[in-house]
This record gives C-alpha cells, sequence and structure tokens, in this order.
C-alpha cells in the first residue's frame, strides 16, 4: 500500500514521548516521562458551574458555528493580560485562538515552510515542534542552546550565509525539554538580529507564567513584533483536554494565517472557547497559577536534591519554572540504553536524542517533575541513581 502514501509524510516519526508514555503505563512504574500538568490543579466545580452558565445564559447560540479567529471576549481577555503583565500594545485582531499551540505550528508550517528551506531550532528544542513541521519538509538548521539562550556565534554564522534561514522556532521560557530560559541580554540580541536580518521567530511560550523563582521576562515579541509569532496556551494553567491555544500574528501575517485556519477545521471549539470565558470571569487565573507555581516549585527543589544526593557528578539544569530539567551525563552513555535498564527497575524518562535535529548527540535525558510528589520523586530518583551507577 506504499504508493498511496504522500512523499512528504515518508520521514514523519511518530512521537517518540506518545510511545515511550505506552510503556511506562505499569502503575509500579515512576515516570518522569510525561510532560503533563498535575490534574491536582484542574478546576473541575468551576469549569462545571461554567459549562451550566453559558448553556443558561448563551442557549443554542453557544453550540453554533463560531468565527475562525475565536470567540471575541477571549481574545480580548488575552490581549488585556498581555498589556497587564508585559506593557504589550496587542490587538485582538491579531490574536487567533487555535486548536492548542500545535495547530498553531502546523498553520505556520502550511503557510510559511516549503520544501527544502531552512528553518532554524534550538537543540534541544520541542519534540512537538520538530514533529509537526517536519511534515512540510523543511532543511533544519540546529543552535546549540546555552544556559542564556541560544548560541550566537552559532545563530550569526547561520545567518551570514546566502539565503539564510528566514524562520526560527525557539521556547523563550522554561524551555521544553531543557528547562532553560532567554536572559534578557539574548531576548534583546535576538530581537536585534531578527530586524535585521529579516527573519521571522516563532516564540513559543507555554510555560511563561509557571516561574517560582526569578523575575518575569518580556517576550521578544514586545521588542520585535513584525518579526515574531507568538503562540500561547491554557493546557499547562487551565485545563489540558481543552485543546485551546492561541497565536499572536503580525498584520502582514493575519490574513493567510487566517485563509489556512479556515482550511484545516474553520474554527476551535467555539463552545469551549465560551466556558473557558466564563470560567476566567468568575474566577482569578492569577491565583490558581500561584498554587500551581508553589507545588511545581517545591517538586523541582525535592529533583534537584535527590539528584544531587542520588546521582552524583550527574550534570543538570537549574529551572527557574516550568516542568521540565535536563540531565548531561557522561560522554559514552547513550541514554537509550540507560532507559532500558531504567524501565526494568520501575522508572522512566525521555532519552534526549529525539530532541535533536542533529543525532549524535545521545548522552542527554529530561525529566519531569510536575507530576510526581516528592516522596515519588525521592524513590524515583533513588532507583535512576542505581540504574545510572550500573550502568556506569
Amino acid at each position: 500500500m506504499q504508493p498511496f502514501f504522500a512523499q512528504r509524510f515518508a520521514k514523519v516519526e511518530p512521537s517518540f514521548i506518545r510511545e515511550i508514555l505506552k510503556v511506562a503505563v505499569n502503575p509500579e512504574v515512576i515516570s518522569f516521562a510525561g510532560g503533563l500538568p498535575n490534574p491536582e490543579f484542574f478546576p473541575n466545580e468551576e469549569l462545571e458551574a461554567a459549562t451550566a452558565k453559558v448553556l443558561q445564559n448563551k442557549g443554542n447560540g453557544a453550540l453554533q458555528y463560531a468565527a475562525t479567529e475565536g470567540f471575541g471576549p477571549l481574545r480580548e481577555y488575552i490581549a488585556e493580560r498581555y498589556a497587564r503583565q508585559h506593557g504589550m500594545r496587542v490587538s485582538p485582531d491579531n490574536i487567533l485562538i487555535t486548536n492548542g499551540s500545535q495547530q498553531a505550528l502546523d498553520l505556520i508550517g502550511k503557510v510559511l515552510v516549503d520544501e527544502g528551506s531552512d528553518l532554524i531550532i534550538e537543540e534541544p528544542g520541542y519534540l512537538g515542534a520538530i514533529q509537526a513541521l517536519s511534515v512540510y519538509q523543511p532543511n533544519f538548521r540546529g543552535v546549540s542552546l546555552n544556559d542564556d539562550g541560544p548560541d550566537l556565534a552559532e545563530l550569526d554564522a547561520l545567518l551570514a550565509e546566502p539565503n539564510h534561514a528566514r524562520l526560527m522556532y525557539g521556547v523563550t521560557n522554561f524551555q521544553n525539554p531543557s528547562g532553560l530560559s532567554y536572559s534578557m541580554e539574548k531576548r534583546k540580541a535576538m530581537a536585534e538580529r531578527l530586524i535585521k536580518h529579516h527573519v521571522l521567530m516563532v516564540e513559543d511560550n507555554p510555560y511563561g507564567e509557571l516561574r517560582f523563582e526569578g523575575e518575569h521576562l518580556p517576550p521578544i515579541a514586545k521588542l520585535a513584533p513584525e518579526n515574531v509569532v507568538l503562540l500561547g496556551s491554557f493546557s499547562k494553567v487551565v485545563v489540558p483536554s481543552f485543546r485551546l491555544g492561541w497565536m499572536v500574528v503580525p498584520d502582514w501575517l493575519r490574513q493567510k494565517i487566517t485563509i489556512a485556519k479556515q482550511a484545516s477545521d474553520l474554527h476551535t471549539n467555539g463552545f469551549v472557547q465560551q466556558v473557558l470565558y466564563s470560567y476566567l470571569q468568575d474566577n482569578s487565573l492569577d491565583a490558581h497559577i500561584d498554587r500551581i507555581r508553589t507545588v511545581y516549585g517545591r517538586q523541582k527543589v525535592a529533583m534537584e536534591q535527590a539528584l544531587l544526593s542520588h546521582c552524583p557528578g550527574i550534570d543538570f539544569t537549574r529551572p527557574e519554572g516550568g516542568m521540565f530539567l535536563w540531565l548531561k551525563l557522561p560522554q559514552h552513555v547513550d541514554a537509550m540504553s540507560l532507559f532500558n535498564v531504567a524501565i526494568k527497575e520501575n522508572v522512566a524518562f525521555v532519552p534526549g536524542r529525539p530532541f535533536y535535529v542533529r543525532p549524535d548527540i545521545l548522552n542527554t535525558a529530561r525529566l519531569s517533575y510536575s507530576g510526581a510528589d516528592e516522596s515519588t520523586i525521592e524513590e524515583g530518583i533513588s532507583r535512576l541513581g542505581r540504574v545510572i551507577q550500573q550502568v556506569l
């Protein structure tokens, strides 16, 4: 049946993380593999009340087809939040509600990526972006991620090439998979390069509100608004199953993205948008996020302390927020081989190789602390430490 498949899909791999999660479903396995929000913070009762309110007040109108761009009041809420948090002037007209930020990546691929065109991406980089954009067959060009953001020397070398890449993807806050963030200096440097070299950056920011240390920093989109498509999501701060994200699109790109959205699904679930907006009107999102940050912060510290205790000599990142940290194992250790041993000892993580577009880096791994309490983290890292000693 091979002749039936489109050529562009030949090199698109299944999600490596989804495959690992299948292996880790055993209840005896302590899994640090999934980047899942902690379900204890899903506002079940509040969302039930919001659902009833929408049906009572809006009736059949809430169940009708909706605008492609999204529910107007929800877009206004997002714009006002950018103004309040970062002093950004974002028009609701430039906000498009999407089926999670993953659909935003697909729309960008449809509109902006030709087969064989260069696309700059962080290494390690978000696996979901690599998978979504691979469908459109770009030539990925990796830039190493340092503790404070992309390696500018590597980026400058790419931008010095004739016919250099016009598109770049990055996660600026508590990056998936590394947990690292761009410093203020790097954000300014990135904005300067985007403007100078006429490059468009897709700035993905699903974790930005989950900061539990340090100071909030403005998006690069504030510094170079015509050169950035800014992505956001409610999945990490309200509930993931709603699949509600958004993209802030410059005027020059807005019509093309809207047409691609129309061709894709007409509109994102209009009823769920209204339920979410009702919830946001009747409840404090800031107070809800504060509870999440407090717990995630404790869990992150617990994982760091457990790694120091049970995995001495292993380097790892120290994120100031988000859901992940990143291990760098000794050079000769293959993290995939380590995983195969670890799963037999009932502990799971994600080997780092799939997060690279240059597949020769094998000694890294991603751990998520968001879904496990402190005692579970202690036991899981203890198991991992024993596995690392076996492999070493």
